[in-house]
């Protein structure tokens, strides 16, 4: 067995490994349509490092050849629409099935040209780069926000298809791709290719797979965060996602301030209408909170019938208006199950970060505030006064 011959065999038992990884999470998770579709074309990479292995086997190697080609091309196509599905970009099919089809049509005509023409070995490759060049639009495409991950995928994808465009000027340099396709696991190009191959198709590979693992943890840490009915954060992922914001405020030198709302009677909506219908009061709140919380605000139901809103970059008083606009419209909306003339009202407390305090010592503060509307006789908002009293006897410190 020659050198190319072992690296085809490296890469056979790779890409099963891979293929398996790649399953592995999509039945874990059976909604990632993703990893379904890399998993198959790790399939199909192992059916193509076979036939690669069979070739001289085969006293006329045409047919061989072309399949061989098809199969591979047809593995970087189930890839870009594995990666289509992960990005949320709708996967072009039709486009690049229809080249699948031309490119091999094209792959088995110039089988006839000599075998070192510089037109074959194009058509061979080309088709390939242009795929990793489709795969980097795709993730370019991306609906979401790219990260390092991403950036690190669009390189390799870049490195991959210019490698794939070289590949005839490499052959050339090192004395072609053997007379006959028979030979050509034994030539010096084979090796080359093979390792370049094993280098790139393993970084795509490990880059897709980190990807798909970052995101079902993330999916994960977020299930576990979240609160089922009213979908905000539960109150472990709020205080986790509040400590963050407020440490980015205060190291971005802006206001950051608390809002807390308490639904009021809920316990009297309970008992006269159903849980049902509470359930369907603390839906309504929470709706209103998400509508009006921007993207960069940390929205969470900290109790049965307590929520809380960070929001970073806001004053005092801009969260007052906050939260009195929270109050007027959550009064205004008409909820099912409760009779036509009820309308729900909720007490919020609010208090902006002082300089030399942390998430506990806010939150306590916006909690008192908080009782101090209660005891006003609820559907009211309330500051705390910690932070004017603070700059009250700042100011006349320099008095």
């Amino acid at each position: 067995m020659g050198s190319a011959d072992f690296i085809l065999m490296i890469n056979l038992s790779v890409a099963g490994l891979l293929a398996t990884a790649f399953m592995a999470i999509a039945i874990h998770d059976v909604g990632r349509v993703s990893a379904r579709w890399l998993a198959f074309s790790y399939v199909l990479g192992m059916a193509y490092f076979a036939i690669e292995f069979s070739i001289p086997a085969f006293a006329d190697a045409r047919l061989p050849v072309v399949a061989a080609f098809t199969v591979f091309l047809g593995a970087t196509v189930a890839f870009n629409g594995g990666l289509a599905y992960r990005y949320g970009v709708p996967p072009p099919w039709a486009p690049m099935l229809f080249f699948l089809a031309v490119a091999s049509v094209a792959v088995f005509l110039v089988q006839d040209l000599p075998r070192h023409s510089l037109t074959r070995m194009m058509a061979y490759q080309l088709p390939y780069a242009a795929m990793q060049f489709a795969a980097l639009g795709i993730v370019l495409s991306a609906r979401q926000r790219l990260g390092r991950l991403d950036y690190a995928l669009m390189a390799v994808l870049a490195a991959s298809a210019v490698q794939f465009a070289s590949k005839p000027f490499i052959a050339g340099a090192l004395g072609g791709w053997g007379a006959d396709p028979q030979s050509y696991v034994q030539t010096s190009y084979a090796l080359v290719s093979q390792s370049l191959g094993t280098v790139f198709g393993l970084a795509l590979a490990l880059l897709a797979l980190a990807l798909l693992v970052r995101d079902v943890l993330a999916e994960a840490t977020s299930k576990s965060e979240t609160d089922t009915l009213s979908r905000l954060l539960n109150r472990g992922g709020f205080e986790r996602h509040a400590e963050l914001a407020l440490r980015d405020a205060v190291r971005q030198g802006v206001p950051v301030a608390l809002v807390i709302a308490d639904l009021d009677h809920f316990k009297a909506i309970n008992d006269s209408y159903g849980h049902a219908s509470g359930d369907r009061v603390i839906e309504t709140f929470a709706g209103l909170l998400r509508e009006a919380a921007a993207e960069h605000h940390v929205a969470g139901r900290i109790g049965g019938e307590e929520f809380a809103i960070i929001l970073p970059g806001t004053n005092l008083a801009a969260a007052r208006l906050f939260a009195e606009g929270a109050r007027s419209a959550f009064g205004t909306l008409p909820i099912d199950g409760l009779s036509v003339d009820h309308r729900c009202s909720a007490s919020f407390g609010v208090a902006e970060l002082a300089a030399d305090e942390g998430f506990s010592d806010l939150l306590r503060r916006a909690d008192e505030a908080l009782y101090t509307a209660k005891n006003a006789g609820r559907d009211c908002v309330r500051v705390s006064p910690g932070l004017v009293m603070r700059q009250a006897k700042a100011l006349s410190g320099r008095g």
